[in-house]
């Protein structure tokens, strides 16, 4: 986008205008769902001891202009990057070299992998496997001169979040963009981006455009439970979805998006919560003596008598080292990774999240994705190499250019030092990378990728509602995801899969304040946002 449109956008208003549009905001999203338990940091644990208050998720006020291309470029990778990480996750041989030397430093992938281990010499009951995924991307744009083009931030495996509040974030502001009129807005002023004002250079869709997330996360779980087909207990019990979830969890008005969809849609297949804490008492599985297949029994703390087989366990837990805090978690995580149950994702397809598999798939020498996606033609492995940021080892010594970079104060400056982590707040940025090095270990570097920053555009502004109702304005920068699912049966052992179902659909856009590194709502960093797709004139 042309500076002079930055400038302009987003459109200036007066303090009464801003005021009317926060309090539209803020009663809207309670109306409709847009919501987060609050942080204590807002509400402190005293004034709600028993977590029954809501209040807005972070918003922007304004969509955020995205360019079309990019975004279309984005979709188009996306069934690509969904199979090439379930080619990854069956690969057990090559994702083993790759976690070789990282489960001599980090014990956390050490426990993972050896659960993997575990259940493989007991042999794995279950062949199919579900990936509900996210690929993350930011625009790059070295000069302000330079056209857009488009970089990999990250590939999520597991709980990848904000597919059912992103759906409204786009409502909300696609009513505000048309009410009552699409060519005359009461929230907002006119502006060429909303096709309430002319430009000559540039094309608009004038509001978000519609945003699938949930039915394609949904309809991915679903596709699973009816992949499980027949039971796996005698007498058969009837059989249910289980969406794993965090104690205390603040993001379940996302998670419940999907759950009620099901519901809606398919309303004989039941879905239930279950934190982590309570897997070993609400859920059990038979003796192999008893029933070798292994079911996952999971029992409704409510009425003990409402027994169910578990089809399907998707997780939005149990991703990050502090969850596995006693050795029930490492127990629990084991006990459901042995069952007969999908699991969304199987401890392969989580370890094929990690940092350190994303940096080696950068690698030209040798290249990899020939591999794992040999049918693909050359034009699009070309695309999905340039959506890649350049990315080094840590791992290869001193003499390594990842290191020889990440020492180096000046070259420092424009890298980012990420571990095997999810959930933000984890990156060592620029000038700090060399000393944080120096405070650890050589033998600890290769914990660690480097990754040269991503530059986005200079000039975008946004201005955000924060959940403590407070309204914050300034320079902004724009994180998109793109989700995908794909169901796939393969054994462990063998490199062939059959994929059953590989879909795209659905977008997230976070923005956060310019000078802030992490970009976590959850963690937050971040604010929901929507997009206006635009094109400029040639």
């Amino acid at each position: 986008m042309g500076i002079s449109l930055w400038d302009s956008y987003p459109p200036k208003v007066s303090d009464d205008q801003l005021q009317y549009l926060a309090q539209t905001v803020k009663d809207w999203t309670i109306f409709n769902g847009l919501t987060v338990r609050p942080n204590p940091s807002i509400v402190s644990e005293e004034s709600n001891p028993n977590h029954v208050l809501a209040t807005n998720a972070p918003v922007t006020l304004y969509p955020s202009p995205f360019p079309k291309q990019c975004f279309e470029q984005a979709e188009d990778l996306q069934k690509v990057y969904n199979e090439l990480y379930a080619a990854i996750a069956t690969d057990e041989e090559w994702l083993g070299e790759v976690m070789k030397e990282l489960v001599e430093v980090d014990d956390f992938l050490a426990n993972l992998w050896k659960i993997h281990l575990q259940v493989k010499e007991e042999g794995y009951v279950q062949d199919l496997s579900l990936g509900m995924f996210r690929s993350d991307y930011m625009l790059h744009v070295p000069d302000d001169s330079s056209s857009p083009s488009l970089k990999q931030v990250e590939f999520n495996t597991i709980s990848s979040s904000f597919g059912g509040l992103a759906v409204r974030v786009g409502d909300l502001h696609r009513e505000l963009a048309t009410y009552p009129d699409p060519t005359h807005s009461i929230s907002y002023p006119p502006h060429p981006l909303f096709n309430t004002a002319t430009s000559a250079s540039i094309t608009s869709g004038g509001y978000p455009p519609t945003n699938e997330a949930v039915d394609t996360l949904a309809s991915a779980l679903i596709t699973a439970h009816q992949s499980y087909r027949d039971s796996r207990t005698s007498p058969p019990l009837p059989q249910c979805i289980l969406f794993l979830v965090q104690d205390n969890e603040r993001n379940l008005f996302d998670q419940m998006a999907l759950s009620q969809h099901i519901r809606t849609t398919n309303r004989e297949i039941p879905t239930f919560r279950i934190p982590t804490s309570k897997i070993l008492s609400q859920t059990s599985i038979p003796a192999s003596s008893e029933n070798p297949s292994r079911p996952l029994i999971y029992t409704h703390p409510a009425n003990p008598n409402a027994r169910y087989e578990v089809t399907v366990v998707y997780f939005r837990a149990l991703y990050a080292p502090t969850e596995y805090d006693t050795p029930a978690a490492w127990a629990a995580r084991h006990h459901l990774e042995r069952s007969a149950a999908i699991k969304c994702p199987s401890i392969l397809l989580h370890l094929s999240g990690s940092k350190k598999v994303q940096q080696v798939l950068t690698s030209t020498d040798p290249s990899h994705l020939e591999r794992f996606l040999p049918k693909t033609s050359k034009e699009t492995l070309d695309s999905l190499r340039a959506s890649f940021a350049p990315q080094y080892s840590m791992s290869e010594g001193p003499d390594s250019e990842g290191v020889r970079i990440a020492l180096d104060p000046d070259l420092a400056q424009k890298h980012v030092l990420k571990p095997q982590r999810e959930g933000g707040g984890n990156n060592i940025y620029r000038s700090n990378i060399p000393t944080f090095l120096k405070g650890i270990s050589e033998k600890e570097y290769k914990q660690y990728i480097l990754m040269e920053l991503i530059q986005p555009p200079s000039k975008a502004r946004n201005v955000a509602l924060r959940s403590d109702g407070q309204i914050v304005s300034g320079d902004v920068i724009s994180e998109l995801g793109i989700f995908g699912t794909c169901l796939w049966r393969s054994k462990v052992g063998s490199q062939e899969k059959n994929i059953l179902q590989n879909r795209m659909g659905g977008y997230l856009l976070r923005t956060k304040a310019r000078d802030s590194d992490e970009g976590g709502v959850a963690a937050g960093f971040s604010s929901l946002d929507s997009l206006i797709l635009y094109e400029e004139a040639v």
